[in-house]
């Protein structure tokens, strides 16, 4: 079987955009399948880069299908707009479908999302303010609004007045906000409608046809594992499933259809927002790591927080996951450092520990134990693995031991050509 699933393995800004892309340059068709335009992706082609929220990263490919799945949820004018930079800069968005599926996000999800926000105050989550906990919320709830409805004028119009003076009442009596007016939400997301029509589908229909095919099929995740709702540091997680079992849901398909999945992990480890962090390194390394790494945000601009490479986390996305091979990226961000170092378990209330912990108040108190290896020049030149620095060599394969997975890729560096492959897919 062909299909193959790409997620992240640590807080997510893993430099997943760059694998998928290289992946979606070999694949016939690229799934998104969860999250919102909460997240980002940077795809680096030549000289010219490109920054995805919502599109699936294959876009770039003239010739591969890309879907976004009913596991996503979308905001119509991110959407929209993000069409039209890509269709500025040349790029086809022919072969893009949204599955008839998804729900959508509306401007008092964004309201709301930003309002709670502030009301938590000291002891906010960090949410990147796009309205997805809330739509996500609504779908729970099983008052959202899906694509399919928004292709049915009358029945829109319907789900969009209850849902609008449930909405209103809510922000008024609980944060003192007037609310929207239902006919400027309705005329403007008819407006949508006409221009997102052309793109709607039934992904499940089309991602089953595809792999039953045999075609090469790549399920693209934005976020990471430490992020998912039931296995990341809860409640600083998002409000989705980026880890592999969330294909199934958010495409529509059964596990029996999910080939390989790799997971994507730098050489050392970031997260941006609140919650603990064990290996975090508050000091001039870590903002060495940040400034060489250019370690910010895609969509929010916020400097993420760098510290060591944690493999009692990456060990635990192994095994949620189901990884068959791990894709290791940002290789050349240390090179040049004397020593780097390497977490091999935590030492919790005096015992020493190598499962992750459920508790973000027992892993707030994990105090990592590590392993230190010589350091390496640069690297970004290299082309072939077994050229590579003896002490590189050695840092992988200690990788590779501690995690329980074999690296399959490397990445010496942002540009495709920069990727040095191990195992095919």
């Amino acid at each position: 079987m062909s299909s193959l699933v790409i997620v992240g393995a640590q807080w997510g800004d893993e430099g997943k955009g760059k694998i998928t892309d290289y992946m979606a340059s070999k694949a016939d068709v690229v799934v998104r399948y969860q999250g919102g335009n909460n997240a980002g992706h940077t795809v680096e082609v030549g000289n010219e880069k490109y920054k995805l929220n919502l599109i699936p990263s294959g876009i770039i490919h003239d010739n591969t299908l890309c879907i976004i799945g009913n596991g996503v949820v979308l905001d119509p004018e991110a959407f929209l707009n993000e069409i039209r930079m890509l269709q500025e800069r040349g790029i086809s968005t022919a072969n893009l479908k949204i599955s008839d599926r998804t729900h959508l996000i509306f401007p008092y999800h964004k309201k709301i999302d930003e309002l709670t926000e502030i009301q938590r105050g000291s002891n906010d989550i960090g949410t990147t303010k796009k309205g997805i906990g809330p739509t996500y919320m609504d779908k729970t709830e099983r008052i959202g609004i899906r694509i399919c409805d928004l292709m049915k004028k009358d029945i829109f119009a319907e789900k969009l007045k209850a849902n609008i003076e449930v909405k209103n009442k809510y922000l008024k009596d609980f944060f003192g906000f007037e609310g929207y007016s239902y006919d400027e939400i309705l005329n403007t997301y008819l407006n949508y409608a006409e221009q997102i029509r052309p793109y709607v589908a039934d992904a499940s229909v089309l991602v089953y046809e595809a792999v039953k095919a045999d075609k090469k099929v790549l399920f693209e995740g934005a976020q990471g594992t430490l992020l998912d709702l039931d296995f990341g540091t809860y409640p600083y997680v998002t409000s989705s499933h980026p880890t592999s079992g969330g294909v199934c849901s958010g495409v529509g398909i059964g596990p029996s259809m999910i080939g390989k999945v790799v997971g994507v992990v730098k050489a050392y480890t970031t997260r941006v927002g609140k919650g603990p962090f064990p290996t975090e390194l508050n000091d001039e390394i870590g903002e060495h790591i940040r400034q060489k790494g250019f370690e910010f945000g895609t969509v929010t601009g916020r400097p993420r927080r760098c510290g060591w490479f944690d493999s009692v986390i990456v060990r635990y996305a192994v095994r949620i996951n189901g990884l068959t091979g791990i894709a290791l990226t940002k290789l050349d961000t240390l090179a040049d450092m004397p020593i780097v170092k390497l977490c091999v378990g935590y030492k919790l209330n005096g015992e020493i520990i190598k499962d992750f912990p459920a508790s973000i108040a027992d892993l707030a108190l994990c105090e990592p134990i590590y392993e230190e290896f010589p350091g390496w020049e640069d690297i970004s030149g290299i082309t072939e693995y077994n050229k590579l620095p003896t002490n590189v060599l050695r840092y992988i394969e200690r990788i590779e031991e501690l995690c329980g997975a074999k690296v399959s890729l490397v990445s010496v560096g942002p540009r495709r050509d920069q990727t040095i492959v191990i195992e095919e897919y």
